[in-house]
């Protein structure tokens, strides 16, 4: 099978060459922004019949949450228009598509676990154009499989991790949210999900929630940090009102993994389990 990740150099796409490049059974591309100008709609197509993919495994997206508040175009051109170009040549070439989206399709106002079935209204651009790219994916190829996840970390690239990380070594205290909830997503979880679904014997198209299980804010998070770490820095608690940013975030967003593990017998681990895993790299 030849499979195509786009965002190579990203959390997830790092993740995912682990899982793929050393598999045998797989002919894996990894194309990264050079080699697949997303904001170039027009070549999309053309670069994909270059590679002629069995499946196609779309990570690759604009993810700077507040500078798409004052870059909606390009935003939506990345997150948008370029995920259905990648959907259309799914659809004419008889292609198999996994595409990540983000919690952020919701408002944030629930006060349960978010199923893949509860209303959208996205709150800021960058969950707008995400929005949009979902359903221009499963509008034109409608047995593709969206995951939407949320408060990713890895290793690799920039996160909250790793700027805790810092933030905790520089400065005798951090100021961190305490009234945003929900539940981080370590990369590499994702991946072996990812990896699951393609070696299972089945193919259920539609949209699929993915989260490390648990229930925490992001001081929780940043508190769990410096324990596993061993840091001596003090972690102050603040709500979101005393930090403001150019993008809203949602309040709640708690995914409910249910359908994944049910569907593709997806093994959900702990988020602090995932977390001890991925500091014990650094």
């Amino acid at each position: 099978m030849k499979i195509l990740v786009t965002g190579s150099n990203g959390q997830l796409g790092s993740e995912l060459r682990e899982y793929l490049e050393t598999n045998p059974r797989y002919e894996t591309y990894f194309l990264d922004r050079r080699q697949l100008p997303l904001d170039q709609t027009l070549i999309i197509q053309d670069i994909l019949g270059m590679y002629q993919p069995d499946l196609i495994i779309h990570t690759a997206a604009y993810t700077a949450v507040d500078k798409a508040e004052s870059e909606p175009r390009q935003a939506d051109l990345i997150n948008h228009l370029a995920s259905e170009e990648i959907a259309q040549y799914c659809r004419l070439h008889n292609v198999r598509l996994i595409a990540i989206s983000t919690d952020y399709v919701f408002d944030g106002t629930s006060d349960t676990p978010l199923t893949e079935k509860a209303a959208v209204g996205p709150i800021n651009t960058y969950g707008l154009t995400k929005l949009k790219g979902e359903q221009a994916i499963l509008r034109w190829a409608p047995e593709s499989i969206v995951i939407r996840t949320s408060w990713v970390y890895s290793a690799y690239g920039n996160n909250f991790v790793k700027t805790m990380l810092r933030l905790m070594t520089e400065r005798t205290e951090v100021a961190v949210i305490n009234d945003q909830i929900g539940s981080p997503t370590y990369a590499k979880d994702l991946a072996r999900a990812i990896f699951d679904v393609i070696e299972g014997d089945d193919w259920v198209g539609g949209i699929y929630n993915y989260s490390n299980e648990g229930e925490i804010s992001w001081y929780d998070f940043a508190c769990a940090i410096k324990e596993i770490k061993g840091l001596e820095c003090k972690i102050k608690p603040i709500p979101t009102i005393q930090y403001p940013t150019p993008a809203k975030r949602p309040k709640y967003a708690l995914l409910d993994k249910s359908k994944i593990k049910r569907t593709f017998k997806v093994e959900v681990p702990n988020w602090k389990v995932s977390l001890v895993e991925m500091l014990n790299k650094q």
